[in-house]
């Protein structure tokens, strides 16, 4: 019986029962309210081991502050050193049977996965970083490193001594282009005479393989380094070397306390909480999400002290300028290595051409893998 039947019965007939209808109201109202308590499961998937520093390690940085912001509104589950496609797919579909009901997965490689199994649990709620497709109940989230990689390769421009400045790069998608190509803009604004050499690894994560990447481009005459992949390797490299280097995704500093100029870092936790209040108040959406220099989720890591005032200032000025939409980054004439005009003089790239950069710029001394 409800208060609703309650309230309406004759007075002679709810007075007997009001006990018993008070018992079965309380029994009812503590069920209620066990439900409406219980946490919300968020479950990560993560490509690395989670380690001291990287990609995955930023990510679950985020996570504890997503837990410590939240408490008890939600559990958290994660599963570390996942190998992109199957392995991946086998672990998001055991989120989904452990009631996991957020499932953030954050790597490119993650993405087919990803959508496989959301077309077969529309009642749960995606999150894939990196990737750009999306679905009724699947999300991404990205960045705009490039506007970090540009300052980067201001400093690299300024910092080298004979002008030679080595790149690994990871995997030829456009995430990496925009990269390496938005390095190569900053590091000739500052330095017309400076060359970039690039070395493909075809990896986000193989300390060895970087390891002998960053030593193969400091035998072509490298004196600075700087990477797209996510271990520290290139960076101690460079520091026994005593070649500078520009770090990725945390703050490399401890690897090359005399090396490591700076680090773009990437900061997910305000962006983790944000989403999952949206979930909890039923207000979420299918969103591709871009964080940049002007929400903080990118940010580069304090300056080596090796690099002058001049040069601190410079990229003091540029990050405000690029923050504010006051600078854009691949502005034309923006042309290929083949020589072909990819952006006309005056005009900025459009979003779709920036989403699908398949292109290296001129100053780029190094080759498109041919698949």
């Amino acid at each position: 019986m409800n208060s609703n039947n309650v309230r309406h019965t004759h007075r002679s007939t709810a007075f007997p029962c009001l006990a018993a209808c008070s018992a079965a109201s309380l029994f009812m109202l503590g069920l209620s309210s066990a439900s409406a308590a219980e946490p919300l499961k968020v479950c990560f998937l993560y490509s690395n081991p989670i380690g001291e520093s990287g990609w995955t390690y930023q990510h679950e940085l985020a996570r504890k502050e997503l837990v410590a912001a939240l408490g008890d509104k939600i559990s958290t589950k994660y599963v570390e050193n996942i190998a992109e496609g199957p392995d991946a797919e086998r672990v998001v579909r055991n989120f989904v049977k452990d009631g996991c009901k957020l499932i953030f997965t954050p790597s490119f490689g993650f993405m087919e996965p990803t959508l496989k199994v959301a077309r077969t649990a529309p009642k749960i709620i995606f999150m894939n970083g990196t990737g750009y497709k999306t679905a009724t109940n699947v999300g991404t989230y990205n960045a705009r490193w490039y506007e970090g990689r540009y300052l980067e390769g201001v400093i690299a421009g300024h910092m080298t001594k004979n002008n030679v400045v080595g790149y690994v790069g990871a995997f030829p998608i456009p995430e990496v282009l925009q990269g390496v190509n938005a390095f190569a803009l900053g590091m000739k604004s500052a330095n017309p005479k400076a060359q970039l050499r690039l070395i493909w690894v075809n990896t986000w994560y193989d300390p060895g393989k970087e390891r002998d990447a960053a030593n193969a481009l400091i035998k072509l005459g490298s004196d600075t380094l700087a990477y797209a992949t996510s271990g520290v390797s290139i960076v101690t490299t460079g520091e026994e070397k005593k070649v500078y280097t520009l770090g990725y995704y945390s703050n490399m500093s401890k690897f090359g306390p005399t090396t490591n100029l700076t680090s773009i870092t990437q900061n997910w936790g305000n962006f983790y909480i944000k989403v999952v209040n949206e979930v909890l108040a039923d207000k979420w959406k299918p969103e591709s999400v871009m964080g940049s220099l002007s929400d903080g989720i990118i940010k580069l890591a304090p300056l080596n002290s090796a690099i002058p005032a001049e040069v601190r200032n410079q990229v003091e000025t540029l990050t405000k300028e690029i923050a504010s939409g006051q600078r854009q980054i691949f502005t034309g004439p923006l042309v290929d290595q083949q020589g072909t005009t990819r952006v006309p003089a005056g005009q900025h790239i459009s979003p779709d051409d920036l989403a699908n950069m398949n292109y290296l710029v001129q100053g780029v001394d190094g080759l498109m893998p041919k698949n």
